[in-house]
């Protein structure tokens, strides 16, 4: 437990020392945010930093921190040094700048953003690609906590559309996501959020308390052998493409910007940007704890591994049968809330990239309508075609890593500009540039290229990489 211990003492320290020095860099004044001069009691209007937080945090948790943590820990525990260090050194500062600089920019969404510090060429990409991803995360995580709920409330175990309860589910799910993208952010997510962020924290609190109540079964680190995983997956990159949500993640970038619009005050920026990570760090980390038991004492069947089944195993080992209700709600939630908030940056995405005000609800229902029938064609096919949920699954993290890039990138910028230290983003989005070039040159759903190959290949492509950002970027931010 000693390699656990020290994760989350890293995670910890990280976070009082390094978050205070990302604050020092983004220049916090005591101007308006864009929640009072811009306010419009839709998606602008201000917030309490606690509601803040909470909301947050479960805008950004989704599965991520849990079914990526349970997959991850079967590298072995250098997932426990690698998840908080990422977290501090990445994952943080990545959400921290994406959150601030929409604050400094009245509200922007990430594609904005790149437009302004990266230009036209990089904006056309990624609009496609931020709306591609946030359309299949909604759609995955419609029949995702659909299969959740219909497996542990109701001991359903097919997941066809030919079971009608699967249907039912599946649509209820689907109308919430719609309909709270297009309320205002105070009378749902607002109101709900808070109370569902606090279960999401007693549910984990749950499993580390069962971790010292019945003991947990936890393996320390081996230097000599630090990747430990069954299937040999190279730690470059596939660690880093599993352990999205806890470590860092692409997708919060377009959540940070749907809090910049509710921010009262730029102080609370490092609370609920930078805190609220860490705290989604600490929360893959129990959770990878109480994974690495179950697989270290079989309980369950090792084709099961990293499967969703973990989840249930982990509640049903450490809550007590009275709690465990607690536990599997709070899993449930997850990707409810970030399905919902995946939409509502979508809509306000394309709003601001056809400059639809969206005050009115005939304007959100112009934007909503079309994305439903797209989420509602992905799932259809999804669930038609044995195999489609982990092919989408797995294109859903490569664009999502892919997207960490231009938010470090335009980060890297805008320090640049201000004469700050841009090092501190810059050169986490060389490395993910370096992680999806590998990972797209080697993975089945890419080029399955030779592993070596591709490794120097990518290197060689990051370095070209970091000379263009510095020569055409970087430069013309200071002309």
């Amino acid at each position: 437990m000693i390699t656990f211990i020290a994760g989350i003492i890293i995670l910890t320290v990280g976070y009082i020392v390094y978050s205070r020095y990302t604050e020092s860099l983004a220049g916090v004044t005591q101007e308006l945010t864009p929640a009072i001069k811009m306010r419009d009691d839709v998606d602008y209007l201000p917030l309490s930093k606690n509601r803040n937080m909470l909301i947050h945090l479960l805008n950004i948790a989704g599965l991520g921190p849990i079914l990526g943590a349970i997959q991850g820990i079967l590298f072995g525990p250098v997932a426990f040094i690698l998840i908080p260090l990422g977290c501090v050194l990445m994952g943080g500062v990545h959400d921290y700048f994406s959150g601030m600089i929409s604050v400094k920019n009245n509200g922007a969404q990430i594609t904005e953003l790149i437009k302004k510090y990266l230009g036209q060429g990089f904006y056309r990409f990624f609009i496609i690609a931020v709306s591609v991803m946030l359309l299949l995360l909604a759609a995955v995580f419609v029949y995702t906590a659909g299969d959740l709920i219909l497996e542990r409330f109701f001991n359903q175990n097919d997941f066809s559309l030919s079971n009608r309860n699967v249907i039912i589910i599946y649509i209820l799910i689907a109308l919430y996501y719609v309909f709270a993208a297009m309320f205002p952010i105070d009378k749902i997510i607002g109101r709900f959020y808070p109370v569902l962020g606090l279960l999401l924290i007693a549910g984990t609190g749950l499993i580390l308390a069962g971790f010292f109540v019945k003991g947990v079964v936890i393996s320390n680190i081996d230097f000599t052998h630090l990747n430990e995983h069954p299937q040999k997956l190279h730690i470059l990159p596939m660690f880093f493409m599993t352990v999205s949500c806890g470590l860092l993640s692409g997708f919060h970038a377009t959540q940070s910007t749907i809090v910049s619009r509710t921010i009262a005050q730029e102080k609370d920026g490092r609370q609920i940007y930078y805190g609220m990570m860490c705290l989604e760090s600490l929360i893959a980390m129990i959770w990878a704890a109480g994974a690495m038991h179950i697989y270290n004492l079989h309980l369950i069947n090792e084709s099961l591994y990293g499967s969703v089944n973990v989840i249930n195993a982990i509640a049903d080992e450490f809550a007590l049968p009275s709690l465990a209700f607690i536990v599997t709600v709070a899993v449930a939630v997850l990707p409810i809330t970030s399905g919902d908030t995946a939409l509502r940056g979508l809509r306000m995405i394309l709003a601001d990239a056809i400059g639809l005000k969206q005050t009115k609800i005939k304007n959100r229902m112009i934007i909503m309508i079309p994305i439903a029938i797209v989420i509602t064609s992905i799932i259809i096919w999804a669930k038609s075609n044995a195999g489609s949920f982990s092919l989408v699954w797995r294109y859903f993290n490569f664009v999502n890593q892919l997207i960490a890039v231009p938010t470090f990138l335009y980060a890297s910028v805008y320090l640049y500009k201000n004469k700050k230290n841009y090092l501190i983003t810059l050169i986490p989005g060389l490395f993910y540039i370096f992680i999806t070039l590998l990972f797209i040159m080697t993975s089945p759903i890419g080029f399955s290229a030779n592993y070596n190959f591709s490794k120097i290949s990518a290197i060689i492509l990051t370095l070209i990489s970091a000379v263009m950002v510095y020569k055409y970027k970087l430069k013309e931010a200071k002309e």
